[in-house]
């Protein structure tokens, strides 16, 4: 049985802080699909399709990484895709007590279903989706926390 894990989020955008945990998962799970959530209570500021295309481009010559777009629980997306495990970033201390929460009701939904956590390395601890869209959004320069294909993306579209 192939071990597939599911990253949930919703990738808005996907920074490198993200790419280190898919990295580091490689290595725990024959696959990986990153599962773009749409989350009725966020406003996203990339839409689904370009989330999607730069999470394919990224990942395009690796096919143990696949990516899809997702609504409703993340178990059913789990359940759609065959995956056994949800993969979960942590990068301070009170972001457990919260995914814990998060994987003891997925465990009741699911009992087939595990949560497995990573702790970001030091240097992404504070790259966050939510602050690359602030420093974006005021005119930042937010590229160093960005991978290349969404960088580049960015500034073709400024250009």
């Amino acid at each position: 049985m192939q071990r597939i894990a599911l990253f949930p989020g919703t990738f808005d955008p996907i920074t490198i802080g993200h790419l280190d945990i898919i990295s580091r998962s490689l290595s725990l799970f024959d696959k990986v699909v990153i599962g773009i959530g749409r989350n009725a209570n966020k406003l996203p500021m990339f839409t689904e399709e370009q989330r999607l295309k730069w999470t394919k481009d990224i990942y395009k010559d690796n096919p143990q990484v696949d990516a899809v777009v997702y609504d409703g629980l993340t178990i059913k997306c789990c359940q759609q895709v065959g995956a056994h495990f949800i993969i979960r970033g942590i990068r301070y201390v009170n972001d457990f007590e919260y995914e814990k929460a998060i994987a003891d009701m997925n465990r009741s939904l699911d009992h087939h279903i595990e949560t497995v956590f990573l702790t970001c390395l030091p240097q992404y601890t504070s790259v966050a989706s939510t602050l690359v869209r602030d420093v974006l959004r005021n005119g930042g320069d937010a590229m160093q926390f960005l991978p290349q294909v969404v960088a580049e993306s960015l500034k073709n579209k400024t250009a």
